[in-house]
């Protein structure tokens, strides 16, 4: 952590509540310094990269071994019937990103064009899906907490357009085998925001209602095969809590 500058800023300004600094005080540590990403959506430095378009040795199977879908031009696709892939790092409270392309050539409906999920700490999804002029349930469309909270807005861009998640999750709590606090998540859909700090009732069922039941405080990230040919490219994520693990 860069050290604190007491040349800078003020002493004898009034203590800020709850804190041992004043007001404008430079005696306080200085916020550590993360270099950007070059473009937009990239990972900052102090990112831990899951896949970058190479290989998939950062995901594991459902078997625990090597994941099994496809790799190409710099994304993951989908392989029908080989099951979800795992993240081999585990993650707490994180800012993830990942961007995902639904296939263009799917004449499905509802939930039967386009479909995956992102199931963070592998219980809690927030939906794929294409929405693109293409209704479903509600809380089961295109960003949705499914079978819980449907998006403020679908903000879906056309099937085969590259489209992103920006998530910020928040863990739940648990001690002495009961829920000490909910999980929380904000999520931005291409550049829009779709969730705000919203609170999820458990993890994701389907046709009902799960409560929750004491887990790790991180778990892997899983990845949905549903089915469909979805691509993900571009997955990265910064834990928040020093929950994450290599």
């Amino acid at each position: 952590m860069p050290e604190p500058m007491p040349e800078t800023g003020y002493t004898d300004t009034p203590k800020i509540p709850g804190s041992e600094w004043c007001v404008h005080d430079g005696r306080r540590p200085q916020p550590d310094v993360v270099m950007p990403p070059a473009e937009p959506g990239g990972p900052p430095a102090d990112a831990r990269v899951l896949f970058d378009g190479g290989d998939l040795s950062g995901f594991v199977g459902k078997d625990g071994g090597p994941a099994p879908w496809k790799v190409e031009n710099g994304y993951a696709e989908v392989v029908p019937g080989s099951g979800d892939i795992f993240s081999k790092e585990k993650i707490g409270d994180a800012q993830l990103h990942l961007e995902w392309a639904a296939p263009v050539d799917d004449d499905g409906e509802g939930q039967g064009r386009g479909n995956s999920g992102v199931f963070l700490m592998s219980r809690y999804e927030i939906q794929v899906l294409d929405n693109y002029q293409n209704p479903t349930y509600p809380d089961g469309t295109c960003g949705a907490i499914y079978g819980q909270c449907p998006p403020r807005v679908n903000a879906c861009r056309p099937p085969g357009a590259w489209q992103s998640y920006d998530i910020i999750w928040v863990a739940p709590r648990f001690s002495g085998g009961k829920l000490v606090s909910p999980a929380r998540v904000t999520v931005i859909q291409n550049g829009v925001l779709i969730h705000h700090d919203q609170e999820l009732i458990g993890p994701t069922a389907h046709k009902t209602v799960a409560e929750y039941e004491p887990h790790e405080p991180a778990e892997p990230l899983e990845l949905q095969d549903h089915g469909d040919l979805v691509r993900f490219r571009n997955i990265w994520y910064r834990p928040l809590d020093g929950t994450g693990q290599r």
